[in-house]
């Protein structure tokens, strides 16, 4: 027979039931058409991406994630277009480039079907035994880097992107992510999960597989001993602290050459551009030199077991 309707007084669940927030940053460009909008607009700009895809100022990346992540765009027809614009010369040094990005995308979905086990376990079982920091210090230390605390501008602008828009791009989730694990001492599982909770476009290979490329404990992963600089990576990516002004701009006063490391600024600087250390802004809450050493000799010990 057919089914019953619902009775009258059946109501969908009010948006605030289902744990939404009103004042959150709404979700831009929804559905397959606004999926298709963005395809389109980003053809444009692909001939360049392979150049300007690590410049988080610049409007040069898709922003398509979150559309393969919820299924209203099929990686097979993005594949398809990148092979014709390979073939046709219109993607220009870009195209491949974004292709081998979605294929990095497939590689970790591989991954995470043949090795489950990396959902709780570094995909290399031998940097299981790597002794991250925990306790009280470590704790401290994680809420700073969540709250973008950590007294290093560029992390600290890319966090309070996470944090105000739920997407946070790709070479500053390098970043942070390098800076937990390798300035910070933290266990990469910390971190994944902060960005779970917190990114729009999260889908657990690709996050997995970010996280554990950047601690080195993961499949084709960067060697163990490279370790980000925060401070060269800010002047090499956001070089006139164009990003950094626009999530922090307490410290837009400082020139392009200061915002990288305001602790390095001369005190006759800080105080022309109205910004009190400790106050307006952190101080850094690590000395990068010593983390890295500290995090050299970390890994040396799993390397000399």
């Amino acid at each position: 027979g057919a089914l019953a309707p619902p009775p009258a007084d059946h109501a969908l669940p009010a948006l605030a039931d289902l744990g939404f927030v009103p004042n959150a940053a709404p979700i831009a460009h929804p559905g397959m058409t606004g999926a298709g909008a963005l395809l389109e607009r980003f053809g444009q700009r692909l001939a360049r991406y392979d150049h300007d895809r690590d410049y988080p100022a610049l409007d040069a990346t898709s922003r398509l994630s979150i559309h393969l992540r919820f299924g209203t765009l099929s990686v097979r027809r993005l594949v398809a277009m990148l092979q014709a614009r390979i073939v046709d010369g219109t993607g220009g040094p870009g195209a491949p480039v974004w292709l081998s990005e979605l294929i990095w995308r497939e590689f970790y979905m591989m991954i995470l079907a043949r090795h489950p086990r990396v959902v709780t376990q570094s995909f290399k079982a031998a940097f299981d035994a790597v002794a991250w920091d925990d306790g009280l210090a470590a704790d401290a230390l994680f809420d700073a880097w969540c709250a973008g605390r950590t007294g290093y501008p560029l992390v600290d602008a890319a966090m309070l992107q996470l944090e105000r828009t739920g997407f946070m791009h790709n070479r500053l989730r390098m970043v942070t992510a390098s800076f937990l694990t390798k300035d910070l001492g933290i266990d990469w599982r910390r971190g994944e999960r902060w960005f779970a909770l917190k990114l729009n476009d999260y889908e657990l290979a690709s996050n997995n597989g970010g996280w554990q490329w950047a601690a080195s404990t993961g499949c084709d992963a960067q060697p163990w001993f490279r370790i980000f600089n925060p401070v060269t990576q800010s002047k090499r990516f956001d070089p006139d602290g164009a990003f950094i002004r626009q999530y922090l701009p307490q410290l837009a006063g400082l020139s392009g050459a200061a915002i990288h490391a305001p602790w390095l600024a001369k005190p006759e600087v800080l105080q022309k551009a109205g910004v009190v250390l400790g106050k307006d802004y952190p101080v850094p809450v690590v000395d990068h030199e010593a983390a890295r050493e500290k995090t050299l000799a970390r890994f040396k010990a799993i390397r000399d077991l």
